[in-house]
């Protein structure tokens, strides 16, 4: 885990210290061509405050975090409901610029969230698309295990391999982190 977390620190030029309670786990599944991954995220932050930073307030949050990282995040459809379309600027020197996120699903209430990458660049245009389902929940500590499982659909006739997101992957890790670092330095950020 150190070797993933150093490469997404250098990835996007951050000083973020390695916390003892995070915990991370990779699962990969292949099926009918689609490769799906399981992660898991550990954190000593309260479900729904990771939930509120991380999904509802994402477009004003992440940018601020990272500015070196993610330029903007900007609703170009919808209402921020199911079937809304977010455009992500992704700055300048990563292999991917900009890509689109479609909500299928978001429930405050059960900590939920779905949305699907529908377009980009770099690595995102072997697929036609990456489906993402996000799960919050409570630990015994009082803290939050988030659960996500990824499943990345090839376009016709192309082989995709873990390898082609393995960088995706880690910069997404990176970004929970830092939204986690955040909350646990500012305890009263969205309480």
């Amino acid at each position: 885990i150190s070797d993933i977390s150093h490469h997404c620190i250098s990835n996007f030029s951050l000083a973020l210290s390695f916390y003892p309670y995070l915990v991370v786990q990779f699962k990969l599944l292949s099926s009918m061509g689609a490769l799906t991954f399981t992660e898991e995220f550990t954190s000593s932050v309260q479900p729904g405050r990771l939930f509120k930073a991380l999904i509802l307030d994402a477009p004003n949050l992440i940018p601020k975090l990272m500015p070196d990282a993610i330029k903007n995040v900007q609703l170009v459809e919808g209402n921020g409901g199911p079937g809304s379309i977010q455009e992500i600027t992704i700055a300048e020197g990563d292999k991917i610029k900009h890509l689109k996120h479609r909500i299928d699903a978001i429930d405050p209430e059960k900590l939920t969230y779905s949305y699907a990458v529908i377009e980009g660049d770099g690595a995102l245009e072997k697929v036609d698309s990456i489906s993402h389902e996000i799960k919050f929940e409570a630990t015994e500590e009082g803290g939050c295990k988030t659960k996500n499982v990824s499943t990345y659909h090839p376009k016709a006739g192309v082989d995709v391999k873990e390898e082609d997101f393995k960088a995706a992957k880690e910069e997404g890790l990176a970004l929970l982190k830092v939204v986690d670092a955040y909350l646990v330095a500012n305890p009263e950020a969205y309480a």
